[in-house]
């Protein structure tokens, strides 16, 4: 049954992309693993619609959201090879692709929101967009995914000292796994649909994300001790294969960077929109939220996590640029 709604699946698609192509002297097939409504999708149809209008109809991007095209890292190499023409996916995605963005899974990288916002948007934004070009992408835009912060089912968690010894939830990532070391935490790498059950049990006390994963998972129910600390801001991307653009004229090409653009100021208010849904949401809903933390001892903590994954001169010069980012 599955493998038949899979085929079924795959051939509306085909249905759907055949009809839109014949409509356009061009249609760009974009992937996104989020679900549709989602700030990420919403904010490439809106792109979509702009450069359809711009173009006069030449040109059309249809997006194709909750996977359909596939997992981000699949997407994201089928992009590189052509076979799609974009991809959303999360700077963490590419780590191991653009070696430039393995910095932006850094803990405590960001001051804040809007410092992660001055730093995409400037210069050195620029600069690690420029590197994906030599990897068959093209960087288009940075989206907002929020900031991850603890919670769990113990106590409010004030400082450092809260943290000792308590067995929290995080990504198979290293970086993580030695931030909570730093902290004097348990890292208990595991799959994310266990953790509302592993919580409820006890297996771990806690785990960390941003608040509509808190909310939408329903990990407040279960954990209700949300200290903001926004120790991860992990942006979100936007790029075109390389050879998707090549094809385009210049004039084209501008149309598609102005459209990306404007997206990413409205990806930017949805999220935040939604963000907001959420906390409200959940406070209403009992949970005690710690927001006057002071992050500086978490931040002087991140010392050996940073001693051990920027070590070459290149790496540490965009670090203290980003940290001396205004």
């Amino acid at each position: 049954m599955t493998k038949t709604l899979t085929t079924l699946a795959a051939m509306l698609a085909s249905v759907a992309f055949a009809g839109a192509a014949s409509a356009c002297d061009m249609t760009l097939r974009s992937s996104d693993t989020h679900p549709d409504g989602y700030p990420t999708v919403e904010a490439v149809k809106a792109m979509a619609k702009e450069v359809e209008a711009k173009t006069d109809g030449r040109i059309c991007i249809e997006v194709y959201p909750s996977a359909q095209l596939g997992e981000e890292k699949d997407t994201i190499e089928q992009t590189q090879l052509g076979v799609i023409d974009m991809v959303r996916a999360s700077f963490g995605t590419f780590n191991d692709i653009v070696p430039e963005t393995q910095l932006f899974s850094l803990p405590y990288l960001f001051r804040s929101v809007e410092h992660q916002h001055h730093v995409l948007d400037g210069p050195i934004g620029a600069e690690v967009g420029k590197a994906f070009e030599s990897h068959d992408l093209v960087q288009l835009a940075n989206y907002d995914s929020g900031s991850r912060s603890f919670y769990n089912s113990k106590h409010p968690i004030k400082s450092i000292a809260d943290l000792q010894g308590m067995k929290f939830r995080v990504m198979q990532n290293d970086v993580f796994v030695d931030m909570m070391k730093a902290l004097g935490a348990n890292a208990t790498p595991m799959p994310y649909g266990e953790v509302y059950s592993a919580i409820q049990t006890g297996v771990i006390d806690g785990a960390e994300n941003n608040w509509p994963s808190y909310d939408s998972s329903g990990h407040y129910e279960v954990a209700k001790y949300y200290t903001l600390d926004q120790h991860l801001m992990v942006p979100e991307l936007v790029a075109m294969s390389k050879m998707t653009w090549d094809k385009l004229s210049p004039e084209d090409q501008a149309v598609i960077k102005a459209a990306a653009k404007n997206s990413e100021t409205l990806e930017r208010k949805l999220w935040a929109e939604q963000e907001k849904k959420s906390e409200e949401k959940v406070v209403a809903a009992g949970v005690e939220v710690v927001s006057d933390i002071d992050k500086q001892p978490f931040i002087d903590a991140m010392k050996p996590v940073y001693d051990k994954y920027v070590t070459t001169a290149k790496a540490k010069d965009l670090v203290a640029r980003i940290q001396a980012t205004k």
